[in-house]
């Protein structure tokens, strides 16, 4: 004799008037999609914090921005290894001697580390950055190839 299984989900049997899995679903994915893309700006801790970027895409470049206040350029590592790029730093709290009474800290301090896949190959020789105003701008030439493999079609 064959036994079917069957998956118990208490909650339909909990919610008599809708369903209740659906709406926890649909839950889920709105939490979701809210937090795509949005990394962690600031632990409660010291510790690691990692800054905002946004990457763009010209016909001739990728350019990188990325929001981090309060560092020196000597204090920024920007490296590039297999098409990912890599943004490395650290923001120290700078202390004064005289003790304070804090009410509300946002700042965030320490360590931080952001790598980002860039979506085509790009030319490492002729790569650039500047720092201005708390903003990291980093320019990479696209290479030949990938100035190439951009294909017109036309819709008829």
């Amino acid at each position: 004799m064959a036994r079917e299984l069957t998956i118990y989900k208490p909650s339909r049997q909990l919610a008599p008037f809708g369903d209740f899995e659906r709406m926890r679903n649909e839950m889920d994915r709105l939490f979701e999609s809210f937090l795509v893309g949005r990394p962690l700006r600031r632990v409660w801790e010291e510790g690691e914090w990692l800054p905002a970027l946004d990457l763009t895409e010209t016909a001739r470049e990728v350019i990188v921005k990325a929001e981090i206040p309060g560092l020196e350029p000597k204090d920024i590592d920007i490296s590039l290894s297999q098409n990912v790029l890599t943004i490395k730093g650290e923001k120290k709290r700078k202390r004064e001697e005289k003790e304070e009474d804090y009410h509300l800290v946002e700042r965030s301090y320490g360590a931080f580390t952001r790598s980002v896949e860039l979506p085509v190959e790009v030319n490492s020789e002729k790569i650039s950055a500047s720092y201005k105003n708390g903003i990291l701008k980093i320019v990479l030439p696209k290479s030949e190839e990938a100035k190439k493999k951009e294909v017109k079609i036309t819709v008829q």
